[in-house]
């Protein structure tokens, strides 16, 4: 395999042969990892952990490399599942123990993750009550004047 770093000896068989397959998909597309990071919204250095064995990749980048590569994304999205499965922990983690395993969750993409939503204020909800009746009052008093004037 052309230019690539040797994978780690001690992965899994899925991991390796998926990985291995998205260094063939991401080589047919002749570009970069900055360029494919340009096309597929991941960034240079996500590529660079997914194609080295340190990070699963979300499965929309996977969706996205082969969209890019003009490959058909099923057949690498069943490899994706397995290697997922198999993909091995940072060290001290165990799988489902609720701790972030990864910098990214292998199986959500980033557009997809909530927003936070910032709690209420309560002297701004008072604010915009107070100009609503002021408002009010206001509208009250140029019909009196117009009707009773």
């Amino acid at each position: 395999m052309g230019g690539w770093q040797p994978l780690p000896e001690d992965l899994p068989p899925e991991v390796r042969h998926f990985v291995e397959q998205l260094r063939q998909v991401k080589d047919r597309t002749g570009l970069s990892l900055v360029a494919l990071g340009a096309r597929t919204a991941y960034s240079k250095s996500s590529w660079h952990r997914y194609l080295n064995a340190t990070q699963p990749p979300p499965r929309q980048a996977v969706v996205a490399l082969c969209r890019v590569a003009g490959v058909d994304a099923e057949r690498l999205g069943v490899r994706w599942e397995m290697a997922v499965e198999a993909w091995p922990r940072p060290t001290g983690t165990q799988k489902g123990d609720g701790d972030e395993e990864y910098e990214d969750d292998p199986t959500r993409p980033w557009w997809d993750t909530p927003d936070e939503v910032p709690a209420a204020d309560p002297s701004r909800r008072l604010l915009v009550v107070a100009a609503v009746l002021v408002l009010v009052l206001l509208v009250l008093t140029v019909i009196g004047v117009v009707v009773f004037g």
